[in-house]
């Protein structure tokens, strides 16, 4: 096992990984930037270094400073956390060259499923149900064609894409041409590549996606379900697991897959295979992400398994000690993510508590929110039994919540959960967009 890690992250993933290690009785190592100087990971870690100015580019997006870092402080190992680097082949390569333990899959898998045209290509010749699409388009002209044949409306997406970068949805043929070179550009400026390929857009659809943890020796154990379909602007606002829409013959189903497409890409470390599932309970998949998910806490709390210590644990060459057959999915558990809606300073800050409440996040009182980066402050996570009584605890939770001095989505948010359709379960991803207004 590992005695000394750095976390190339801020915010409450560096917090999480912090305490994970604390646990494990390693050894922590923060880096920042000169905005995260008084941020609360770098309190919490045993040592931290500075590693450039305010914006990522000059930071946290810098692999050459990180593994510095490390190894001017001799770190063994490096967890990305999510975001930032944690899908970039080339610093987990960086990572290798230097003797340095990229805690996630090899530089080559993060690769080959960061090409989401090379991983659809791979989970067709697996037996992986995938959207009716295309592979790689030259151009807007042939984009036009292909819609023609597949029908509208459709989605263009970027192949290296992620965060809801790179995505358009054309309804029209007359939209093609301006949506292809929007989303093109968009994706270049984005990943540094503007490829793109396109999927017929499936509506209504639910998010669905299998949390899976592997080992190096090829045991792959699958955690459940989450179901992530209240987003804005492809990106999540609430999760939870397991889905309301998804039964026990469904999940058995999901799992079988997701696991087969784990083994189809040599896959190492924690993971996630996203699907896209119709109304019919069709389900076809969508990505996968090669990285810690925001949302991992939600299935931690249903699985009893702690996902950032089996990352670790992995990382170091153990093996699972669990199988599929104990996985028991139990309870339920929900995620809303708390956004800020602009930079300023928390004057006042109340975290609701009891029993299974809690509130992952690097506020304290007095703190100078930095306007450079992303705009989560936390999460808010509560379990129960019973979904009924997880979403009460939840709406209690975000009622006692405060995040004094900073804008933020608390209200929103407290709205979708007192939504008769999010308490029935029969949402989909265009929730946000039925509320008439962008949403929380």
């Amino acid at each position: 096992m590992f005695t000394k890690l750095l976390i190339a992250n801020r915010g409450e993933i560096a917090v999480r990984i912090i305490r994970a290690c604390k646990e494990m009785g390693i050894y922590t190592v923060a880096v920042y930037s000169e905005a995260d100087r008084e941020s609360l990971h770098v309190a919490l870690a045993d040592q931290a270094i500075c590693i450039g100015g305010p914006r990522a580019e000059e930071s946290y997006l810098d692999g050459g400073r990180i593994v510095a870092a490390a190894l001017a402080t001799r770190a063994q190992a490096i967890h990305p956390g999510y975001g930032f680097l944690s899908e970039n082949a080339e610093f987990a390569a960086l990572c290798q060259k230097h003797g340095i333990v990229f805690i996630g899959p090899s530089a080559e898998i993060i690769a080959k499923m960061g090409d989401k045209d090379t991983a659809r290509r791979l989970m067709k010749e697996n037996g992986v149900p995938t959207t009716p699409g295309t592979d790689i388009l030259k151009d807007a002209k042939e984009a036009l064609e292909a819609a023609g044949k597949i029908g509208y409306p459709v989605f263009l997406k970027a192949s290296a894409g992620g965060g809801g970068k790179g995505i358009r949805l054309v309804e029209r043929p007359e939209e093609m041409e301006r949506a292809f070179q929007t989303a093109s550009n968009e994706a270049e400026k984005a990943f540094g590549d503007g490829r793109m390929y396109m999927e017929k857009y499936l509506n209504p659809v639910k998010h669905i996606e299998v949390q899976l943890l592997a080992d190096e020796k090829g045991n792959t154990v699958c955690l459940g379900e989450r179901e992530c379909s209240i987003q804005r602007n492809n990106q999540k606002l609430i999760e939870e697991s397991p889905s309301p829409a998804v039964s026990e013959e469904a999940r058995k189903k999901l799992m079988e897959t997701a696991a087969r497409a784990a083994r189809a890409a040599g896959y190492v470390n924690a993971g996630t295979v996203e699907f896209l599932m119709d109304r019919d309970g069709n389900f076809y998949f969508m990505e996968m992400n090669t990285r810690l998910q925001v949302e991992h806490p939600v299935s931690e709390l249903v699985t009893g398994v702690d996902i950032v210590k089996w990352q670790i644990r992995i990382a170091a060459g153990v093996e699972l000690d669990f199988t599929q057959e104990d996985i028991q999915v139990r309870g339920a558990a929900i995620e809303c993510r708390i956004n800020a809606l602009g930079a300023g300073k928390v004057d006042f800050f109340h975290i609701p508590g009891g029993p299974w409440v809690r509130f992952d996040t690097f506020l304290y009182q007095g703190y100078d929110i930095p306007p450079y980066y992303d705009s989560m402050l936390g999460k808010m996570i509560v379990y129960s039994s019973t979904r009924e009584e997880a979403i009460r605890k939840m709406q209690s939770a975000l009622c006692e919540l405060v995040v004094g001095g900073a804008r933020n989505n608390i209200e929103d948010q407290i709205e979708i959960i007192r939504d008769e359709r999010f308490k029935k379960g029969d949402y989909y991803t265009n929730f946000i967009a039925s509320l008439g207004k962008n949403g929380a």
